[in-house]
């Protein structure tokens, strides 16, 4: 048990088990920040974030500003006194003055190993990219953007045939796991301070509509790349017949470098169907109709009459 003061920031799913193993830990949480509820859902209700319904299950005080940098809002984080603060993908940037406010720093768990995919997406890039490996990395903040002195780091493997939906649920627990260290070693003051080499450092860019969209000219490893990279959310789509269709599992069925006409249908297998790309083919297992449920490849054939030569654009 730790009399540490804390203040945890956080918003989405992924820092949820970051927040319950500060709790299991006993560590003194004295506020949760998150971000301000927001509509969701064919309804546009509010709802409140995964890591504000966490702290109310707790009986934690919630805190959620529209901008830290407001002056009430730091007035507010003043008077907890926090020794030390958490940040889990919370979605704000921080100001200097919240930065230099606990004691024992500002400490950030990153979806990355570091310098590797700073920024907003690190998760999706990695699987985009085809990495084979990607992780954790725990940090002490500063003003720029994922670029503060390191603690410590964890890898995780990528299979060929993991989603970023699957690398989120592993990087979510492991990143807990390597919280919980960090936090022992800020504790008993060994925790390390390990400069990023900037020569090594990537963006992990926002994402947007036009990366989204397939493009066949691309080669099958690249395409199968992007649509795992893109699922659960947002979904890479490409069109057919005018209208858009989402894709949303691959697997790569030719790697030969041989002249295709790219976003043809080149046959039907027992699975789906299978398309001609920049280089080599890619087979589709699952999709999803404009306005329809996602389903799998064959359900489509059926109810949609696609046939061989037909060409996805």
């Amino acid at each position: 048990m730790s009399n540490l003061r804390v203040v945890f920031m956080g918003t989405p799913d992924f820092a949820v088990p970051c927040l319950d193993t500060l709790i299991k830990d006993g560590y003194n949480v004295v506020a949760v920040v998150t971000q301000p509820d927001r509509p969701k859902g064919r309804g546009q209700k509010l709802a409140e974030s995964p890591v504000k319904q966490a702290a109310i299950a707790y009986g934690l005080p919630v805190l959620q500003p529209n901008k830290v940098k407001d002056v009430g809002f730091q007035q507010e984080l003043l008077l907890l006194k926090p020794d030390v603060i958490v940040v889990v993908a919370f979605g704000q940037l921080l100001p200097q003055s919240i930065l230099d406010l606990p004691p024992l720093g500002c400490v950030n768990v990153h979806a990355s190993i570091l310098p590797m995919y700073r920024g907003a997406a690190p998760i999706h890039w990695s699987v985009i990219k085809g990495d084979k490996v990607t992780g954790v990395t725990t940090m002490y903040m500063d003003i720029g953007m994922d670029t503060g002195d390191m603690i410590l780091k964890e890898e995780v493997s990528i299979a060929e045939t993991e989603t970023t939906g699957d690398i989120h649920d592993k990087l979510k627990n492991v990143g807990a796991k390597v919280l919980s260290e960090t936090m022992r070693l800020i504790v008993n003051k060994k925790a390390p301070r390990i400069a990023q080499d900037n020569k090594r450092a990537t963006y992990a860019s926002m994402l947007t509509r036009e990366l989204e969209g397939i493009r066949w000219q691309e080669s099958a490893v690249a395409i199968h790349n992007l649509v795992r990279g893109l699922n659960p959310w947002p979904g890479a789509y490409c069109s057919y017949q005018g209208k858009i269709l989402k894709t949303w599992q691959t697997r790569v069925y030719q790697i030969d470098d041989v002249v295709t006409i790219p976003g043809r249908i080149a046959k039907m297998t027992a699975d789906g169907f299978v398309v001609e790309t920049g280089q080599g083919m890619l087979e589709i297992l699952e999709v999803q109709p404009a306005s329809k449920r996602r389903m799998n490849a064959n359900d489509f054939i059926c109810g949609y009459g696609l046939s061989v030569g037909d060409i996805l654009e």
